[in-house]
């Protein structure tokens, strides 16, 4: 198959390797140092128990001038949503399925909106990834996945083959029925672990084993999980515990991404997290004072501190 990942930061670049590594046609559409470290050297591929150079990708910062793809895997940051997704308009026109693997639950609308609901999927992502240095992913998980589907709920041909080949690569694959509740049921605990990390600036072997902040933990998983409700999502009754068991099984030293762009000075995902939350909160009526704290809290860096 053939694949272009907008968006080759750690998460991308990382399917986007493994998925080179397994002989597909990958292109990596970058920018900047890591657009030139990708073409010069290929990408370096950097694990727990080994590193890869993998070489057989493209890299471009025009999306338009590739050949027709059969997947696009759109892996910017949510604040670039809508640029991104008219940049990859021209390359969509030529046919092919574009997968949201975004964070939080908004992602695949916008894109949708740009470039119509009936070749988009949403998706999502399961693994820890980020650019350690240009051309240079690091990942921290042994094992990644990819859960996505259709609007319809139908287990369609292009969903099929995309699970299939993600499989062979060695990526765990799941088409599933309900994508909407899905990434809801993701988001519940995602927004509230960029919340925590990025306001404690502590890993999650910090935040999820001190008591006071599990309290803080429970409390925005139940936010999250009342605006879900509110909406007519369907939610398991535990999915409060369920979210505390897994992330205090996350690597003691993993921080979610919003933590890392924090930490480098780069503007945040916030209003798509704990800012959607919020918003959702005051429309539904439905309090969410722990999202709330973390938004007033972190939004005079939402634009980043200095620049990329």
């Amino acid at each position: 198959m053939r694949f272009a990942i907008m968006g080759a930061g750690g998460v991308g670049g990382y399917y986007g390797a493994k998925l080179a590594q397994a002989g597909h046609d990958v292109a990596c559409i970058a920018r900047g140092d890591h657009l030139r470290a990708i073409q010069a050297r290929g990408m370096l591929l950097r694990g727990p128990d080994a590193e890869s150079v993998v070489a057989n990708v493209q890299a471009t910062d025009d999306p338009g001038k590739l050949a027709a793809v059969d997947v696009i895997l759109f892996c910017v940051k949510l604040f670039d949503t809508e640029a991104a997704a008219r940049a990859i308009a021209p390359l969509h026109s030529k046919g092919g399925v574009c997968i949201s693997l975004q964070n939080g639950v908004d992602g695949q609308h916008r894109v949708s909106a740009v470039l119509g609901a009936d070749r988009v999927m949403g998706g999502l992502a399961y693994v820890s990834a980020l650019v350690e240095a240009p051309g240079v992913i690091r990942y921290n998980s042994k094992s990644s996945s990819i859960r996505f589907g259709e609007a319809d709920g139908k287990l369609s041909e292009r969903a099929v083959r995309f699970r299939d080949a993600c499989i062979a690569a060695g990526i765990g694959a799941e088409v599933v029925s309900d994508i909407r509740a899905a990434q809801w049921h993701k988001f519940v605990g995602l927004a509230t672990n960029a919340a925590l990390t990025s306001l404690v600036r502590q890993p999650a072997g910090v935040v999820y084993h001190d008591p006071d902040l599990i309290a803080l933990a429970r409390a925005a998983f139940q936010e999250g999980a009342d605006i879900a409700r509110a909406m007519g999502i369907a939610l398991p009754d535990d999915i409060v515990e369920r979210q505390l068991a897994n992330h205090q099984a996350f690597p003691p030293q993993m921080y979610a991404s919003m933590y890392q762009d924090l930490a480098r000075g780069r503007p945040l995902e916030l209003e798509s997290l704990s800012g959607l939350i919020v918003r959702k909160g005051r429309e539904l009526g439905v309090p969410t004072p722990v999202h709330a704290m973390a938004y007033a809290c972190l939004k005079p860096y939402v634009g980043g501190t200095h620049p990329d």
